[in-house]
């Protein structure tokens, strides 16, 4: 708070806790509404391992487009263990997530990381990819994936509609003051997925060496 001539103290925006750049509810906000996105394109992807002979195609563009919003939740997710882990008020004050999720939290990103990665290497080096058993990679991660994503769903899943709503609401917050930088989390999220739209669409021409195969 900053007085202003001896007048009613107006708001300060350069709070030393970060609450002016959304702070962690801010961050909260951002990751859930980055986990609903992953959520259903995630789901999409799976409907196309059922089905892979017909929607090969479908599966590597819907795993290019994944890219960007990975990395967002990777950002969003790394920023908050940064600002708790280097003191920052805030976040201090919000606290960490449970013990065993943040043991998963590193799981879900190696693993995330390893599904996309072994993914872009197949559609880079096609399905004569030497003697690396670059299909194998991707099929033993995806598994390890399954297996740690199914405990952080379930933990976090119930917690999306009111965090997302949260952010969709046009209620003014307490003082009369919107939540701060809400058109920016939209933003990077829409910016995300558009630049996972960009990889996919410059990408997804090279499954056509897997369905000559």
């Amino acid at each position: 708070m900053t007085v202003i001539d001896g007048r009613t103290p107006a708001h300060d925006t350069t709070e030393p806790d970060g609450r002016a750049a959304g702070g962690p509810e801010g961050n909260e906000r951002l990751t859930a509404a980055t986990g609903a996105v992953l959520l259903l394109l995630f789901a999409a992807e799976g409907v196309t391992i059922l089905f892979l002979g017909r929607l090969l195609t479908l599966h590597f563009f819907i795993g290019l487009l994944l890219t960007g919003p990975v990395v967002l939740k990777i950002g969003s997710t790394g920023y908050r263990f940064l600002r708790y882990y280097t003191g920052a008020p805030a976040y201090r004050r919000k606290g960490p997530p449970a013990p065993l999720l943040r043991l998963l939290g590193p799981l879900v990103v190696a693993t995330s990381v390893a599904v996309l990665g072994t993914g872009v290497a197949l559609a880079l080096l096609g399905p004569d990819s030497g003697p690396v058993p670059v299909l194998l990679l991707h099929k033993a991660s995806f598994v390890c994936w399954v297996a740690v994503m199914s405990v952080h769903v379930l933990a976090y899943l119930w917690r999306l509609p009111r965090l997302i709503g949260a952010d969709l609401r046009r209620r003014p917050a307490r003082h009369g003051t919107p939540a701060p930088l809400r058109a920016g989390r939209w933003s990077l999220l829409v910016l995300a997925l558009g630049a996972g739209l960009a990889v996919a669409l410059a990408g997804v021409h090279l499954v056509s060496a897997w369905t000559a195969r």
